[in-house]
């Protein structure tokens, strides 16, 4: 994953983990991960689909996180974002006449899947309650 999803997601489960019992904007996260909160908005409805935040609508609305803290592993906050594999994409047209080439996918998608695999169960191991206990 070649961007910044998965450590905006990151930032915003660790604001609404030090804020459990709070809604908070979009407007309020979009500050301190100081981003637009266009981009926090997008990252919520994610976080959302994948049952970490609630929401509300209306004047006293906002965000905040649907489990305990405790039952959110970093790797479910990784799989609410990932679009791409670790490792980034393969070649879309290698050249099939070329020993190297017409195999070279075959072999990435091995390769990807091995270190997507791994990642995901070392991020299994982590949760969200020790991850947002380093800050104060």
């Amino acid at each position: 994953m070649n961007n910044t999803r998965f450590a905006t997601a990151i930032h915003i489960m660790t604001l609404l983990a030090h804020n459990e019992q709070e809604w908070l904007t979009s407007d309020w996260i979009a500050g301190s991960v100081n981003v637009n909160p266009v981009i926090v908005r997008k990252e919520l409805i994610n976080l959302k689909k994948s049952g970490l935040v609630e929401s509300r609508q209306g004047k006293e609305g906002g965000v905040r996180i649907a489990k305990n803290p405790d039952q959110i592993n970093i790797s479910d906050i990784y799989e609410s974002v990932k679009n791409t594999e670790v490792l980034g994409k393969k070649n879309q047209n290698p050249n099939p006449l070329c020993n190297i080439g017409k195999d070279i996918n075959k072999n990435l998608s091995l390769l990807f899947n091995d270190t997507d695999d791994l990642v995901l169960q070392f991020l299994k191991e982590k949760n969200l309650s020790d991850f947002s206990n380093q800050f104060s």
